[in-house]
């Protein structure tokens, strides 16, 4: 499809050409830029968009299930007709390889294909009916309660999945499961990937028959643009994946609102990994692959990236280090997803060898390519005690970076552990009688963490029912929620109470004879 730069309003495009206000995507691996002039929404695109997404809420909210699952199963068959067009135009603005930008696709049509089965049975409503009794002393009332939608939702998409976490991923197709019309602030990254996307959902949309308002793109890079968005006073709920700062100016613009509402942001972390005495004994040189490999996936741009490892003084905790600087040096550099993550990379990289005690034991023997963005990995090491002068060590960067804390006993791991934040994932690696000897660090962990990892890594998030990602802040805005799974759907619900209505007036998920 030709790109028009132009915003998708209630199945409309709108924007008025050569505007002044207007930017254009660039190849991360060559500097180029693409294709393209993509227009600046103002605040009347702003307007318009969420007037006809709350004009379309109620008509949804009447939707039949099978209706709004046919919904999400033609937005995954568009995406899957898109066919190498999407993938192209992907691949040229993030940089990505086109064997995970197909894996990618295959994760997102997947997740939106499980919320179309979810709509179709209406479990997700969680109806409740306890009965009334007029005979009871007093009089017991009817009470019946279920989940309904919120209303209008704005999506920010991540940078790092251009596909599964974007205009049509998780946020969005959780949100219209609920029922709720979407409104999506494109990622000024991938401009083009998100309107050949806003293009499938909207023809979806048409295919099915409901109303336009349903959904509505709308491209812009100011941050103005976005608080705009957030604090339009119909925006009923907000998502959000990205970094801590943009997260938390848009938390604050939705807490400035005359009335807040739900603002769920996904803003990362660096993901501890304890190496417990048993399991180093064991399987250094396998978890130092595991890890090395872990770090790597993605050029290191996935929230979930190991950035911390903790592991206690010994014999086997060298044989570690040494395996992980044999696996580091193979690793080639890859071009990150845009030049403002590659330049944060490298001055986040500048700010960790600047700090007294940090010492770089591991890098990518073959160096970066002038002009392509790329990252190379890089291992660095401290004594534990470092973190009393700086806390920057355990930040996280965004990238292949990771630090090897040395611990002088598993007592200092337990204190780390009690000083940490909150973070989207922790990771233990260990033998079970390992476990049995350190349960306070899996109690602890349980309260600064929303997935805890046994023997593995916290990068790849499989996409199902138990599924929780999210975590306490900075991690996220809310830890109860989770942004990967079908819990995520529970974002955009709030639960209504029925007392006392005729049995024909009530829902039909609430009648009796349901």
């Amino acid at each position: 499809m030709a790109l028009t730069g132009k915003h998708f309003i209630a199945g409309k495009r709108s924007g008025v050409e050569n505007s002044a206000d207007s930017f254009s995507a660039t190849n991360p691996s060559n500097g180029e830029t693409l294709e393209g002039e993509f227009l600046e929404a103002g605040q009347s695109d702003i307007d318009a968009a969420v007037a006809a997404a709350d004009e379309a809420f109620d008509e949804l909210q009447t939707a039949s299930s099978d209706r709004i699952g046919d919904f999400l199963e033609a937005i995954a068959e568009g995406i899957d007709a898109a066919g190498d067009s999407l993938l192209d135009r992907a691949h040229a603005e993030t940089g990505l390889p086109m064997g995970r930008l197909q894996g990618e696709r295959g994760r997102t049509t997947n997740q939106i294909r499980i919320f179309a089965n979810m709509t179709r049975n209406d479990d997700w409503r969680q109806p409740r009916i306890d009965a009334g009794d007029p005979e009871r002393k007093p009089p017991k009332p009817d009470v019946r309660t279920m989940l309904f939608g919120v209303g209008p939702v704005v999506v920010f998409g991540a940078s790092n999945f251009p596909l599964a976490i974007s205009v049509a991923g998780t946020d969005t197709v959780s949100a219209f499961a609920a029922r709720c019309p979407v409104i999506v602030k494109a990622h000024p990254a991938h401009p083009g990937t998100c309107e050949i996307l806003a293009e499938v959902i909207s023809a979806a949309v048409e295919k099915i028959g409901l109303p336009a308002g349903t959904f509505s793109l709308l491209q812009g890079k100011s941050n103005e643009f976005g608080k705009s968005l957030v604090q339009h006073p119909d925006v009923a709920a907000v998502a959000f994946t990205g970094s801590l700062g943009g997260g938390r100016a848009m938390f604050d613009a939705v807490n400035a609102r005359e009335i807040p509402i739900p603002f769920y942001a996904e803003m990362g972390s660096s993901n501890p990994v304890f190496l417990l005495p048993g399991a180093l004994k064991q399987r250094a040189q396998e978890i130092a692959q595991g890890y090395v490999q872990s770090v790597n996936l993605g050029v290191g741009q996935f929230c979930t990236n190991p950035g911390i490892v903790l592991g206690v003084e010994s014999d086997s905790l060298e044989q570690f280090l040494s395996a992980v600087k044999s696996s580091v040096s193979g690793v080639p550099p890859a071009t990150m997803l845009h030049p403002g993550i590659h330049k944060s990379f490298q001055d986040a990289q500048g700010n960790l060898e600047s700090i007294n005690g940090v010492e770089r034991i591991a890098r990518s023997d073959q160096p970066p390519v002038d002009g392509a963005h790329q990252a190379a990995c890089n291992i660095y090491e401290a004594d534990i005690s470092v973190l009393q002068s700086s806390s920057e060590v355990h930040e996280e960067v965004f990238g292949p970076s990771s630090v090897v804390l040395r611990c002088q006993s598993t007592e200092q791991m337990l204190a780390y552990a009690a000083s940490l934040d909150g973070h989207l994932t922790a990771t233990i690696h260990g033998t079970e009688e390992d476990l049995n000897s350190n349960l306070k660090l899996v109690r602890l962990l349980q309260r600064k963490v929303g997935r805890i990892v046994f023997n593995g890594f916290p990068t790849g998030i499989e996409v199902c029912n138990a599924m929780h990602h999210g975590g306490p802040y900075p991690a996220t805005t809310h830890s109860f929620y989770t942004s990967i799974g079908h819990q995520s759907i529970y974002r955009f619900t709030k639960p209504v109470c029925f007392q006392g209505f005729p049995e024909k007036c009530l829902p039909p998920q609430l009648r009796s004879e349901a």
